[in-house]
């Protein structure tokens, strides 16, 4: 089994995800990565279990939309690529301003956890920033919500979203310990605008006090948008990281 601690979710380099999937997939392995969190997989499985050892390459984590969706092909897609964690990537803002929203797609996230068990996966939950940005009796929505998950769910606690909702992130990653098996690490100027994002290690986020809170945590690297070549990105984000302390 692969003991590194860092991943890059696949949506950073969508564009040329859909040009040239098997080139994208070497240039990512090129850059050093070994671990990819996928999105969009269910479609793609077929390539995807061949193309990721090609490429040197495996994926322990994937997003895929979970509540209300057909789970057994997405559990099924998710098994043939060896994926292991399939996380929810969002819930509905709208759903994370009363306690009752907050609990009830607790419980449907609970009741898929057990499916996935069943399949052999683990279920986990992807934050934005209204999560936290939502308080529900002063506490952050996002937090609400994490006591009511079964202690099989996991977190993957988006750092940027968090401190975007006014949440600095390193104490919520000590709050929720270890509910949390992975963490986006990303950075930028903190705004809501995809735009702001740049390489880990050049913005405004304490990347090292996240890394401290969080050691038992998958690292993500995570870029929405930027300026720029977004590759360039990945590979200073993988340098600092690494340089940090992170195995690759």
């Amino acid at each position: 089994m692969s003991t590194s601690q860092l991943s890059v979710q696949l949506y950073t380099v969508r564009e040329a995800l859909a040009a040239d999937l098997p080139g994208t997939l070497r240039r990512i392995a090129d850059l050093g990565y070994t671990n990819v969190e996928l999105f969009g997989f269910v479609d793609l499985a077929d390539q995807y279990s061949e193309l990721l050892p090609a490429a040197g390459l495996s994926a322990p984590s994937a997003h895929a939309r979970l509540l209300g969706e057909d789970l057994d092909v997405i559990f099924a897609a998710a098994a043939k690529i060896g994926v292991s964690t399939v996380i929810d990537p969002h819930i509905d803002r709208a759903l994370w301003s009363t306690r009752g929203d907050v609990a009830a797609s607790a419980a449907q996230l609970n009741e898929i956890a057990a499916k996935g068990a069943e399949h052999g996966l683990t279920i986990g939950y992807h934050n934005h920033w209204w999560e936290t940005e939502n308080r529900i009796d002063g506490t952050p929505a996002l937090e609400v919500f994490a006591a009511l998950l079964d202690p099989a769910v996991v977190l993957e606690v988006d750092t940027y979203w968090a401190e975007v909702g006014g949440v600095p992130a390193a104490d919520l990653l000590t709050r929720l310990g270890d509910r949390v098996q992975l963490i986006h690490v990303k950075d930028g100027a903190v705004t809501e605008d995809d735009q702001d994002q740049v390489a880990v290690g050049s913005g405004r986020i304490d990347v090292p006090a996240i890394l401290a809170a969080a050691p038992q945590a998958l690292r993500v690297v995570e870029l929405d948008g930027f300026n720029g070549d977004v590759f360039d990105a990945l590979r200073d984000s993988f340098a600092y990281l690494t340089a940090h302390g992170v195995s690759a």
